[in-house]
């Protein structure tokens, strides 16, 4: 990952696309290779390879050699960046809706008493 670039920007970025959410959903189960990857995924291993390069690049995945293998792995630290600020997001947004129901709340309607 740059050292100069936003966390949560690159995470954003490399989480736009379809292909590499469903890696990322395949890696929860553990470590995987690069061809189980692809034979779980509808694009060829090159693409597979490509869209790990982006993902590692921000920082969501790691690999290690294994044998003649790469094992690629979720790198969960990653996301808490992105993790913090989404709670940041939805707290602000609460507190935003919040704030307009206190301030445009309406009086309840008079009584009607009966007749």
């Amino acid at each position: 990952m740059d050292a100069g670039a936003d966390p949560v920007e690159m995470a954003l970025d490399a989480l736009g696309d379809p292909q590499r959410r469903a890696i990322l959903r395949v890696l929860r189960d553990g470590p995987t290779p690069v061809g189980r990857l692809a034979e779980a995924l509808p694009i060829g291993r090159p693409a597979v390879s490509k869209h790990l390069r982006v993902l590692e690049g921000a920082g969501l995945v790691t690999h290690r050699p294994a044998g003649t293998r790469n094992l690629y792995a979720l790198a969960p630290e990653a996301l808490q960046p992105l993790q913090r600020w989404l709670v940041e997001t939805w707290d602000g947004a609460l507190d935003a809706f919040a704030d307009h129901v206190r301030t445009h709340r309406r009086p309840p309607p008079p009584s009607e008493e009966p007749r």
